[in-house]
């Protein structure tokens, strides 16, 4: 059997983009670069491995499991299978086991009600992960007519670093800034 050589790194894909790059200049008739044919030419993944070892040993663990808790005392006698565990287990282990899961769940819970400061914390508001806006009194203006040359499709500005909307924002989005509710009242 001979394999394929290594694709050459023009054909290896690392972005969406180059994946429509490459099937948009590709051959007519020409098949896309596939990683089931990069993994041949190398040998397959660790983690392919330790999947395939992983599911065969859980199927295998399950038939002894039910073999061993269904199959009669005297029919594992005569097939010479004299040591093993106590019937009680086959119930007692799984019982165990979903009931240690929901007690993790429950204490996992209790453990992030534990570390989630009161509403009335100004943690909730911001902290020292907090971003606030950089706000340029200078760029007001500027901003401003970026706006309306915006509206005409002529400026593209950059994107904004990312940061956290103040509470003031928020308030003005939600509940009407002092002008509505002048108005409301």
């Amino acid at each position: 059997m001979e394999l394929s050589p290594p694709p050459s790194p023009s054909l290896v894909v690392r972005s969406p983009r180059q994946t429509l790059s490459l099937l948009r200049n590709r051959r007519p008739g020409q098949l896309p670069p596939t990683s089931t044919s990069a993994s041949l030419a190398g040998g397959p993944k660790p983690s392919e491995v330790y999947g395939f070892v992983g599911s065969i040993t859980t199927v295998i663990a399950t038939t002894v499991y039910l073999v061993w808790a269904y199959t009669p005392e005297h029919f594992l006698r005569s097939l010479g299978i004299t040591y093993y565990p106590s019937r009680y287990w086959a119930l007692a282990v799984p019982s165990f086991v979903i009931v240690a899961m929901a007690l993790c769940m429950v204490v996992y819970m209790g453990l992030n009600f534990l570390a989630t400061p009161p509403p009335t914390s100004f943690n909730t508001i911001f902290d020292e992960y907090s971003r606030e806006r950089a706000f340029d009194p200078a760029n007001a203006n500027a901003n401003a007519t970026e706006e309306d040359a915006e509206e005409k499709g002529e400026v593209e500005r950059p994107i904004e670093p990312i940061s956290d909307i103040s509470i003031d924002q928020i308030n003005n989005l939600m509940f009407g800034g002092p002008q509505m509710r002048a108005q409301q009242s």
